[in-house]
Parts: C-alpha cells; sequence; structure tokens
C-alpha cells in the first residue's frame, strides 16, 4: 500500500478557498468529482503546482510531475466540496493515513465553522 505525507501547500489552499467563500456545501463528490478528463483539461491549462494544490495528500516515492503523486482531491478546481473533504477524512481513515485523515477533518471542522447549517 502506497504512503503519502500531506500536501502542506494543498491545506493552505484549502483554508484560502474556504475564506473566500469558494466552496460548494452539498454536493455528490461520487458524481462530480475531477475524471481523467476534467484532470487533463486542467493539466493542460495549467502547471504541476497547481494541480497539486488541490490534493491534500503526496505520495511518497513517486515523481512530481505525475497523477500518481497527487491524492485525496479536495475539490473540482474552482471550488472546495464538503463532500470532498468527507471523502478525504474516509479514504485515508480507512486506508490507515492517519496525518492525511486528521488535515482533511481539521479543514472540514474549519469549512463547517465557517458555514454553519450551510449557511
Amino acid at each position: 500500500m502506497a504512503s503519502y505525507t500531506v500536501n502542506r501547500r494543498a491545506v493552505r489552499h484549502c483554508r484560502d478557498l474556504i475564506a473566500a467563500g469558494k466552496v460548494v456545501l452539498d454536493s455528490d463528490w461520487g458524481r462530480v468529482q475531477p475524471d481523467a478528463d476534467m484532470q487533463n483539461a486542467f493539466l493542460e491549462e495549467h502547471d504541476w503546482p497547481d494541480y497539486a494544490a488541490w490534493h491534500l495528500g503526496l505520495t511518497e516515492g513517486a515523481n512530481d510531475e505525475t497523477k500518481a503523486r497527487h491524492a485525496f482531491v479536495m475539490g473540482d478546481f474552482d471550488k472546495v466540496h464538503r463532500s470532498a473533504l468527507i471523502a478525504c477524512v474516509y479514504r485515508a481513515s480507512e486506508w490507515r493515513h492517519k496525518k492525511v485523515e486528521l488535515a482533511a477533518h481539521r479543514l472540514l471542522q474549519e469549512l463547517d465553522k465557517k458555514y454553519p447549517e450551510g449557511n
């Protein structure tokens, strides 16, 4: 099983998005998460550091400029999705990646504090 480190740049990016109100509070993440075509389209317009900023986990040992390097996507390349953070917490917990789990959990708590009851 792969090992991950927390992508601190992504954590900062997520906090900035939350502060700016660039959030989706209610979405079906399984339906709206970026697929390969969306990822490729984003990479055509942006560089790898911009792509990385949307992923809370970095795969240890993977090359920086590969999709394999980036895990635990937190949004749709425009807004952070609450459902994406929930998915990150769940997946990281399930796979026992405690540091990523806790980072995603803290971000989810920050989002919920700023937007209680979806306001």
